[in-house]
């Protein structure tokens, strides 16, 4: 079942941030595969196997979002890596206590877009430059490349998202904007390649998975107001 559901995955319609890429490989797929020289044959090769990468890579499948109003989702597929408890992200405007942290790893293999964990709006929106170590690593949080945005709830509680480039990622795409309204499970940005994404719970909120656990973007539920 899960190998049906990973093929699946596979044939879903990608994001449109694939679209640049898809174009680039597929014209290389096709001028190679019209010339008879055995070189250029082989780079046409190269770039169908560089398209199916991108579409793999940049897949956008279908999540069945919880309904109900008090969970909080992963907001991105991957392995659960760390559950720490402590201070949130300076100069966010999150409370400045102790909170639970659930950080997730995704691998080259995982679904790269991010999801919006609670329904809320954008009050801060940070991105700080920084280096590119190993996302699986505690340390990645604090000195890698990253961009956080605060969110809150319409309960007045906050809570806090960052994604953090890995070791081979070095883009980070974020359309979400202070101000904007989300609602539970809509998409809002991407990492390039692997990376990991820290969800920084609301005040009091207690996290419902354990380390290593895997996690479906927009579908797993972390913690309940």
């Amino acid at each position: 079942m899960s190998i049906l559901k990973s093929i699946q995955s596979s044939m879903c319609k990608p994001h449109p941030a694939s679209h640049p890429f898809l174009i680039i490989t597929a014209i290389v797929a096709i001028l190679g595969r019209m010339t008879k020289w055995r070189m250029t044959r082989f780079i046409g090769k190269l770039g169908l196997l560089g398209f199916g990468f991108v579409w793999f890579f940049f897949r956008n499948p279908k999540r069945v979002i919880p309904t109900e109003e008090n969970v909080i989702v992963a907001p991105a597929d991957g392995t659960v890596a760390a559950i720490d408890c402590i201070m949130p992200p300076a100069n966010l405007g999150m409370p400045e206590k102790p909170v639970w942290r659930v950080s997730i790893f995704l691998s080259v293999l995982n679904v790269h877009l991010q999801r919006i964990p609670a329904k809320g709006t954008i009050t801060s929106r940070v991105y700080i430059k920084g280096k590119f170590f190993n996302a699986s690593l505690d340390k990645a949080s604090e000195h890698n490349e990253r961009n956080a945005i605060c969110m809150t709830l319409p309960n007045g509680q906050q809570l806090i998202v960052v994604q953090i480039a890995g070791l081979i990622a070095r883009r980070i795409v974020c359309d979400a904007n202070v101000e904007d309204h989300f609602e539970t499970g809509d998409l809002y940005g991407l990492i390039r390649f692997g990376s990991r994404v820290d969800l920084y719970l609301p005040e009091n909120c207690k996290p419902n998975v354990q380390i290593g656990q895997t996690m479906i973007g927009g579908e797993t539920i972390v913690s309940k107001l």
